[in-house]
């Protein structure tokens, strides 16, 4: 029963390099569902797949194909996830700028930038979306379903509420430096004040 085995859903270590005309993608398989449909004469198989992709450079994205063969559903899956590519801002390419939350459904997840040398903390699905993405130090922390399309969906919707300082300065017509400037200079007010 080798093929039950590989349709069990465990199947998070696949982890593959593509050639692509766009630049070099790696793919991670996350998860695979079989479903059986019984008929006449037994029963027919098919799988479903869940595949995160990314470049290691800050784009990412997730797919889901189905198909009666597990290859042909990682194929459809892995194509559907470079349509769907997203690109977030990472601090000196390494963490995130600001702790964000996100939602989907049942599934509710909290990322927080970490320090250098922390490492990627975080289970399962979420792992695979920071390593293909390219982020070294990150503390994720997933709350409510452990459904791997949910903790997908919201760390999806986490990494979308992610802002650099260059597009809050564009968004409030200033410059980084007097962000920047504002944030240690408020500190720095406030320090004496309470002494």
């Amino acid at each position: 029963m080798a093929e039950g085995r590989d349709g069990g859903g465990r199947g998070r270590d696949r982890d593959r390099r593509d050639r692509d005309g766009d630049g070099e993608f790696v793919d991670r398989l996350v998860h695979i569902n079989r479903v059986a449909k019984v008929v006449k004469g037994g029963r027919r198989f098919g799988f479903a797949a869940l595949v995160v992709v990314g470049d290691q450079k800050g784009r990412v994205g997730f797919g889901h194909g189905k198909a009666r063969e597990v290859p042909e559903a990682i194929r459809k899956a892995t194509e559907s996830a470079k349509r769907g590519l997203i690109r977030v801002p990472l601090r000196e390419g390494r963490t995130l700028h600001h702790d964000v939350h996100g939602r989907h459904g049942a599934g509710r997840v909290i990322l927080r930038a970490a320090p250098a040398g922390t490492g990627i903390i975080a289970g399962g699905p979420m792992r695979a979306i920071f390593e293909t993405l390219g982020m070294h130090d990150v503390v994720a922390k997933s709350q409510g379903s452990s459904n791997p399309y949910n903790m997908i969906r919201a760390t999806f919707d986490a990494l979308k509420n992610e802002d650099s300082p260059r597009a809050v300065a564009a968004r409030r017509s200033i410059k980084v430096s007097v962000l920047q400037g504002r944030r240690i200079g408020g500190d720095a007010e406030a320090a004496p004040a309470e002494a």
